[in-house]
């Protein structure tokens, strides 16, 4: 009997480019991959674990922008192809109320400041101009550290993306302006590590009025067109000419219930007392799929954040902390590191110096024993020409008491010849006199000359015993300012942690208190450097160039308030008020 073959059945598989802002991933998934299996692989291959915040965002095939869901196939969800590639962007959907408390992961904050930054600057997200320049400050530190002159020169900034167009459009200033601003918050951040600048980051990012909100073109009972912002905290609705001030806002702890039909949206609040629901219009079906999405997503986190912390969770804070903890001893031993490797180049600097002070003094030394020996050498010199001058009038003395003597024996030959004798003999006598008066003042100055030499020669000698006294103590100094051995490394201290059990939710409650109270002090000093900043510049605005929005900002400044204090104003009136007036506009 013949067994038909049967073609072993084989799973064909489609390539998959994911994009985050810093990395591209490529995968090759089997049809049957669901988009889950893809999220979940992008996760591990990234080593994210609070997955809860993001989502994989693409283009469907009518060029529409879209969340793939995650319990259908990736193939079943119309995804536009790209050079025979789905191409996927990695974003986070979801935004914490407070990114100290809530981000845990070092990669999920760098995550969101990536996402953040480059909202910012692509004017996305609106940012004061004082604002702009600090986080510009931020996000230099992240990216290259300590300030270090040496390293950043003048005009390297110029070419970096750190300033909204828009704030850069509205001044009378030059890159070099803006740099030099920059640059001087930049170098305040020096210990910061890039995590903890990168948070600083998103701790001012977090206050902006337009950070973590979704905004949506609806209208209401009456056609007026406004904004429904999808944020953290519940639904706030805007005018259409300003996205920052919310008209008014719903809580999703007030939110009951939500629903829609077609371009119908249904939001139904717990107040008994008004059971009259929130109905506004979309232009689209599919808009109104992506709200309802979004809703559901942060009422989950919403209400999640009101709840104590899950093992896992707990677990993940311990790691965080102990991490941090542990890169914060490492910091502090390359500190010190740094701090002796700089006192021995110090010392060494010294050495160098007080070496060089010395060569100097070795040199002069040897100088002024060149200056003696040859000072030595004339004074021996004019001795010896002061010996061979007397000798000369001493012969010249013999001679002339020969010539007397000869001169008396011819004048006894004449009477006359002896008178002429005698006078020339008187005359030979004078000149002999002064002849030997000479020999004598020369004799003295010999021994003048002689004693010096002897004086000389005794400076000579002992400017030797001076100099080889001098090699002998320029050689034990030598000795002495030998550099010492480095010193020991620091021991390294234990530190060990336990998971947070049901008993220390209290002590972690006044943990993050303490921790809030200091970031409360910090953002004073913050929002006082912003306002040095913000009157520093403002004579340099160019009024044409304003958009809406400054104006707005500059309202809010000047009336003192928030984006927190607005929200509270905003959502301080009854729910049948609030439902009024935003059916009323």
């Amino acid at each position: 009997m013949m067994v038909p073959f049967r073609r072993k059945k084989t799973n064909k598989q489609f390539p998959v480019k994911v994009c985050t802002f810093d990395s591209e991933l490529e995968f090759h998934l089997e049809h049957r991959a669901t988009g889950r299996y893809l999220f979940e692989l992008i996760c591990r291959t990234i080593g994210l674990r609070e997955t809860w915040y993001f989502g994989l965002q693409f283009e469907d095939s009518k060029g529409n922008l879209s969340w793939l869901k995650m319990d259908k196939k990736v193939q079943d969800q119309s995804v536009h192809m790209t050079n025979g590639s789905c191409m996927f962007i990695f974003l986070a959907k979801f935004f914490p109320e407070n990114v100290a408390e809530e981000l845990v992961q070092e990669v999920t904050q760098h995550l969101f400041f990536l996402q953040i930054k480059q909202a910012i600057l692509s004017m996305d997200v609106y940012c004061p101009p004082e604002a702009s320049v600090l986080l510009a400050s931020y996000a230099v530190q992240a990216k290259y550290g300590d300030y270090d002159e040496a390293v950043c020169k003048p005009g390297m900034l110029i070419s970096e993306n750190l300033l909204p167009q828009r704030v850069i459009d509205q001044y009378q200033m030059t890159p070099q302006m803006w740099e030099e601003r920059i640059k001087t918050w930049y170098a305040d951040h020096r210990g910061m590590s890039r995590d903890e600048a990168e948070m600083e980051y998103l701790k001012i990012a977090q206050d902006l009025d337009m950070f973590g909100v979704n905004y949506f073109p609806i209208t209401n009972k009456k056609n007026t067109e406004v904004w429904l912002g999808v944020t953290a905290l519940g639904l706030n609705i805007y005018n259409k000419e300003n996205k920052l001030l919310p008209v008014t806002t719903f809580q999703w702890n007030e939110i009951l219930h939500i629903s829609f039909d077609d371009r119908k949206f249904v939001v139904k609040t717990n107040d008994s007392k008004n059971p009259k629901p929130v109905i506004f219009y979309s232009q689209k079906l599919r808009i109104n799929k992506l709200i309802l999405d979004l809703c559901v997503g942060n009422h989950d986190l919403y209400m999640k954040r009101r709840k104590p912390d899950t093992m896992e969770i707990q677990q993940m804070k311990a790691q965080a902390k102990e991490e941090k903890q542990r890169r914060q001893v490492e910091r502090n031993k390359l500190t010190r590191e740094k701090q002796l490797r700089e006192a021995a180049e110090r010392e060494k600097a010294a050495m160098e110096q007080r070496l060089m002070q010395l060569q100097e003094e070795m040199r002069a030394a040897n100088e002024a024993l060149h200056r003696s020996e040859e000072a030595a050498e004339l004074l021996a010199e004019k001795n010896r020409l002061a010996e061979e001058e007397a000798m000369l009038l001493s012969h010249k003395a013999q001679e002339v008491e020969q010539e007397i003597n000869r001169m008396r024996m011819t004048a006894r030959k004449t009477e006359e010849e002896k008178m002429y004798l005698e006078r020339k003999t008187q005359e030979a006598e004078l000149l002999t006199a002064r002849m030997m008066e000479e020999s004598r003042k020369r004799a003295l100055e010999a021994d003048k000359l002689k004693n010096e030499l002897i004086h000389a020669r005794v400076a000579e000698k002992e400017a030797k015993e001076k100099l080889l006294n001098f090699l002998s103590r320029t050689s034990t100094e030598s000795i002495l300012i030998t550099p010492s051995s480095s010193p020991e490394s620091p021991m390294h201290e234990m530190h060990s942690y336990d998971l947070l059990a049901d008993g220390d939710m209290e002590q972690l409650s006044l943990e993050i208190e303490k921790e809030r109270v200091e970031y409360l002090a910090k953002s004073k000093q913050v929002q006082n450097q912003l306002k040095e900043l913000r009157s520093e510049i403002e004579q340099l605005k160019i009024g044409e160039n304003q958009c809406p929005l400054d104006d707005i900002n500059a309202e809010q400044l000047r009336l003192g308030e928030t984006k927190y204090s607005t929200l509270k104003k905003v959502k301080s009136g009854s729910t049948k008020a609030r439902v009024a007036f935003f059916e009323e506009l």
